[in-house]
């Protein structure tokens, strides 16, 4: 699919990165405000509920897994759209307050992107709206973005062209790392994210693949299989992690399986602990190359220091506190 051409991109650098150097991760798809609603409970159709809390924060994937990242100490940029609106003013201000590179961000006239978190005392539903990130497109210069960076993690919320086209720089080698977070179900991504027969590429061609349980569930319905270890074995994955909440996560290696448990912590809120997991991964696992218990265990302390503070992003540690945490258990 032939690119876009830059119309209007916000065009600038964070102020930390160094002028000319490329960002070491690049992340691609959702970057929104969040509007955060403590619940006394979520309700039942035709039920009600009452609103204990609210505030507003940010969150989208791309942006979690890189504010993740650069709080970890690496330098990050994201490609993704807002719309030309006080939503968009408040996340690319985030964005760049954050140090994240913003060079390939645009925006445009559809109404930015936002979340609504609904949660109470033990689970949370998250609603999305706006269109800003839905018409994200791939656009000239991307590609060469993309392929200056060390590793380049996408979502399988991104539209479907813009994974296509990180799937095939990774197929053809401009891109030398991506990692492809199975983020939802495939019908949930129908109509506004990734494809099924894209979803297939990009678990064939990534370095890194995310998958939590309800959306690798029904991964393997679409594929008729039972067996998600298998399937995806099948489909020439050799490093991946199966994320299961607080019970922990299974990370599948080219020779074998590895068990890494959640430290338990007091927990806040959970919102964007499956991002922090990401990026720590990104980090120990892809980029550095650690065992992969030492970097699932890397990882799940980076998810579960999130946990800590309100938000999608409010305990991001930085690397010595991510570090501390199992050298402590």
């Amino acid at each position: 699919m032939s690119p876009e051409r830059d119309e209007h991109v916000a065009g600038e650098r964070a102020d930390s990165a160094t002028a000319g150097a490329p960002p070491t991760v690049v992340t691609v798809g959702g970057a929104m405000v969040d509007h955060q609603y403590a619940l006394s409970n979520l309700p039942e159709p035709d039920g009600g509920a009452y609103v204990r809390d609210e505030r507003e924060g940010f969150g989208g994937v791309a942006a979690n897994v890189a504010s993740a990242l650069t709080r970890l100490g690496r330098s990050t940029g994201v490609v993704t759209r807002l719309g030309e609106d006080d939503r968009g003013d408040a996340a690319l201000a985030d964005l760049r307050d954050r140090g994240i590179d913003t060079e390939r961000v645009r925006r445009g006239p559809e109404p930015s992107t936002y979340s609504m978190v609904l949660r109470d005392d033990d689970e949370r539903m998250v609603i999305t709206g706006g269109e800003s990130c839905a018409a994200l497109r791939p656009r000239t210069g991307d590609r060469e973005y993309l392929s200056r960076a060390a590793a380049v993690a996408v979502t399988a919320y991104a539209p479907d062209a813009m994974t296509a086209a990180v799937v095939e720089a990774r197929e053809d080698g401009a891109v030398t790392r991506c990692s492809f977070d199975l983020s939802g179900p495939l019908a949930e991504l129908r109509d506004r994210g990734t494809e099924p027969r894209t979803v297939d590429r990009a678990i064939a061609a990534c370095d890194l693949l995310v998958a939590g349980e309800v959306a690798l569930s029904a991964y393997c319905d679409h594929h008729g299989a039972d067996d998600p270890i298998a399937l995806l074995r099948e489909r020439g994955v050799e490093r991946a992690a199966l994320t299961r909440g607080e019970e922990g996560a299974t990370l599948l290696t080219p020779e074998d399986t590895v068990d890494v448990d959640a430290f338990a912590v007091e927990t806040v809120d959970p919102t964007g602990a499956g991002d922090a997991f990401h990026a720590g991964l990104v980090d120990a696992w892809l980029l550095d190359g650690r065992p992969p218990r030492e970097a699932g265990r890397f990882a799940a302390a980076v998810a579960a220091l999130n946990c800590t503070g309100e938000g999608a992003r409010g305990g991001l540690p930085t690397r010595a506190e991510a570090e501390a945490l199992p050298a402590d258990r």
